[in-house]
């Protein structure tokens, strides 16, 4: 079991830590960097008290151990571009959390259960978003859907026939258990295209520069006042944004992701249901 009145106070962080991230994503559409990394301090501070007073440094040490660890798979997400900086740095913050136990094959366990919540209900989670979105702006998504369609038809026609290349070659070898990875292939170029017209259709804003904040995602390169600021991962930078605010009146298009702190909250639920149930 993980909820040990050793590990109580460990969850409980980590859940109020979660929330109020959850709170500043719907509200400002960023994490601050102090929030996350406070975590971080708080989870560690507390790890070492423990264990001065029950005079067993490995409780600490597991918690450095887990950050160095979260710390190589929050960069690893982010510049993958899975992650967002805020949702990377929530993570690492994390890392100083989830080695719940003493032995390291259970914490291995720990991390990978919470990184296959986080991705599956996070999926999900985006899904009903994306069709949220849809149901308010259903003709821009359709209109958009049919350009994207035209624009990578060509993925359709080799997805195509990637997809009964596979289905002959599973047949040919009776390995019929795998026919399933055919639809997969079918799939792809539909749920690709459909993530490009809800992105196209749906989450692209123009907002005025007082409205701008850092990190903010520009939908391409604008000049401003003769300095060419460029549409990149990392978004729009302090420096930056002082500039289009002191230079420029005109509004903005920008591109504004889907929040995604509430899957850390899902993943968090769903350790201490499993737990609850002895999985561990």
């Amino acid at each position: 079991m993980l909820l040990t009145s050793e590990n109580l106070f460990l969850f409980l962080l980590a859940f109020v830590w979660i929330v109020g991230a959850v709170i500043q994503d719907f509200k400002k559409r960023e994490v601050d960097n102090l929030w996350n990394f406070s975590l971080i301090a708080f989870a560690l501070a507390y790890r070492l008290s423990t264990s001065v007073f029950t005079n067993n440094y490995l409780f600490f040490i597991n918690g450095l151990a887990g950050l160095l660890i979260f710390i190589v798979l929050g960069n690893l997400f982010y510049y993958s571009r899975l992650f967002a900086g805020g949702d990377a740095k929530l993570l690492i913050s994390l890392g100083a959390v989830l080695p719940l136990s003493y032995d390291w094959i259970v914490n291995f366990k720990i991390f990978g259960f919470f990184i296959l919540f986080f991705l599956t209900a996070g999926s999900l989670y985006v899904f009903i978003w994306a069709l949220f979105l849809i149901f308010k702006n259903t003709k821009g998504f359709l209109k958009e859907s049919f350009i994207q369609f035209k624009k990578y038809k060509n993925s359709f026609y080799f997805a195509v026939f990637l997809a009964i290349l596979w289905f002959f070659l599973v047949v040919v070898v009776g390995e019929f258990r795998f026919i399933f990875v055919s639809l997969v292939i079918l799939l792809f170029p539909f749920l690709f295209v459909f993530s490009k017209a809800v992105e196209e259709s749906c989450m692209v804003k123009s907002l005025k520069p007082k409205d701008l904040t850092v990190g903010e995602w520009l939908y391409k390169d604008i000049v401003v006042a003769g300095r060419k600021i460029k549409a990149n991962w990392e978004g729009v930078s302090k420096a930056e944004l002082r500039w289009i605010r002191k230079h420029s009146k005109r509004k903005i298009l920008v591109k504004q992701g889907i929040p995604f702190t509430p899957s850390f909250l899902f993943s968090l639920i769903l350790m201490i249901v499993v737990d609850f149930y002895g999985f561990f």
